[in-house]
């Protein structure tokens, strides 16, 4: 996934590097949590109530962010995972791209879901999560905003003739 950010480098590094600001734009967390040594604590809800953490690390440097991440709670697909987020300066802005790869667990069942289902839709929840931090840099339409936005539009969508 990959996105242009018209915004400048230091804008688009503070919104993604902090916790607070970080969980307002992304879609896949609900809450992530500074701990020492470039450790967090993340969480997600994942509907009915249920919320599922995990842990990770972070290493940041030359315009690039690298993470670990795993999950001991037996309700996570996800097992344990990594990936980088690059911030590429460019004349037009930050080319802001992601790349992320993770083991499920649950043996078959747990990789034919992933497969079929949750792979998809957290591809789509970062497409979805990387146009929000774009808007909001770029229009200063703020992520609650938007997330808002995107639900009246559509419950006026009308249904096709």
């Amino acid at each position: 996934m990959e996105t242009l950010i018209r915004a400048p480098l230091e804008e688009v590094w503070a919104k993604t590097q902090t916790p607070a600001e970080h969980v307002r734009w992304d879609a896949r967390f609900t809450s992530i949590e500074p701990l020492a040594g470039g450790r967090f604590r993340y969480a997600t809800r994942i509907g009915f109530g249920f919320e599922i953490e995990g842990l990770g690390e972070s290493v940041t440097g030359a315009g690039t962010s690298a993470l670990r991440f795993w999950s001991n709670d037996t309700r996570s697909l996800i097992r344990s995972g990594s990936g980088y987020w690059r911030y590429v300066p460019t004349s037009e802005g930050v080319r802001f791209l992601t790349r992320y790869d993770y083991e499920t667990r649950w043996g078959l069942l747990g990789a034919l879901v992933d497969r079929l289902l949750f792979r998809p839709l957290l591809g789509w929840a970062t497409a979805w999560s990387f146009d929000r931090l774009r808007i909001w840099l770029e229009e200063g339409v703020e992520p609650e905003r938007s997330r808002g936005l995107a639900r009246a539009r559509r419950c006026l969508r009308r249904p096709p003739r």
